[in-house]
């Protein structure tokens, strides 16, 4: 078993929707790596600084998130003596990740831990009011902001009062 604790660049593209980890940003990794029969288990945690807007009113919002990692990485398949005996298919997607040499590439497990972490619709307040649907002013900014509209079904009889206004 090794512990392992690095900071390494976010990848591009690390986020979905409104919600994205700045590309080059540091990503903080605790991680545990365990020598098992099949290959090595990884587990741990991962850090990142998140940059989003909101989506009711579209203001920036950034804060901390933190995934968890569980993944186990397979060894290739292997003869008596050690060697591959075949390489690994990569057009499997429900085949574990494997170890590549005496490496791990741990982007794509870094990746799906933190975008399944982020939130659909992040909101900078749980109460933020969003913004007007007639002329986009942010609502929290304006408590009273309203319009003086007329339900489209009553404008028939709102030409009638405007005849009689005429008369």
């Amino acid at each position: 078993m090794k512990e392992i604790t690095r900071q390494v660049p976010a990848a591009a593209g690390l986020g979905s929707g409104l919600a994205k980890v700045p590309e080059s940003t540091e990503v903080d990794l605790d991680l545990r790596l365990e020598s098992v029969v099949e290959g090595v288990y990884v587990s741990g945690t991962v850090r990142v600084d998140v940059a989003a807007e909101c989506a009711r009113c579209l203001e920036p919002v950034a804060w901390e998130q933190t995934a968890d990692i569980e993944e186990l990485f397979v060894y290739p398949p292997q003869d008596a003596h050690g060697h591959v005996t075949a390489e690994v298919d990569d057009e499997d997607d429900d085949a574990p990740p494997s170890i590549e040499g005496d490496l791990i590439d741990l982007e794509a497990t870094v990746r799906d831990a933190v975008v399944l972490t982020l939130p659909i619709a992040p909101t900078c307040r749980e109460d933020c009011s969003g913004l007007c649907t007639m002329c986009g002013a942010r609502l929290d900014d304006d408590p009273g902001h309203s319009h003086e509209t007329t339900d489209p079904r009553w404008a028939a009889l709102g030409a009638l009062l405007d005849e009689e206004k005429d008369d």
